[in-house]
């Protein structure tokens, strides 16, 4: 099972160069994991993409409704943050050898404290991962 990053969510619901591809992959697998701090980052994204002028708040809500239904909808399995992966985030980041940031950390946290494949389009964040030695999948613009 894969956990997706906000990077491929992003793409699949706001047409953007990796769109295609994040469509593709999220079509090829049944429930996703995504959590909630996905969530967050995919409304925190739309709202920079209102302030930079890519984006009108009206398409911007039509965004946020379809992928709400299908977080509703169960098209996701839909995780939580829980201490446990606040914890490994933070030890990853104390180990000092990866660019990891606090978010990024704990999305890996959680793909790999529930055993799944992470799959993101952030290259740098691929890279972490793999120093860490955690499953990725990197989809390519």
């Amino acid at each position: 099972m894969f956990y997706i990053d906000t990077s491929v969510i992003v793409a699949y619901y706001y047409p953007e160069s990796l769109s295609e591809k994040a469509e593709a992959f999220l079509m090829a697998h049944l429930h996703p994991a995504i959590s909630t701090l996905t969530e967050v980052e995919m409304f925190s994204a739309l709202s920079r993409k209102i302030r930079e002028g890519g984006l009108s708040r009206k398409d911007a809500a039509s965004i946020i409704a379809k992928f709400l239904s299908h977080v509703d909808g169960h098209f996701y399995t839909h995780l939580f943050v829980e201490p446990h992966h606040y914890r490994l985030a933070r030890d990853w980041i104390g180990l000092f050898h990866t660019n990891l940031k606090t978010l990024d950390a704990l999305h890996l946290a959680i793909a790999h404290v529930e055993g799944l494949t992470f799959v993101t389009a952030d290259q740098g964040l691929a890279e972490s991962a793999e120093v860490l030695a955690l499953d990725v999948v990197m989809l390519k613009k």
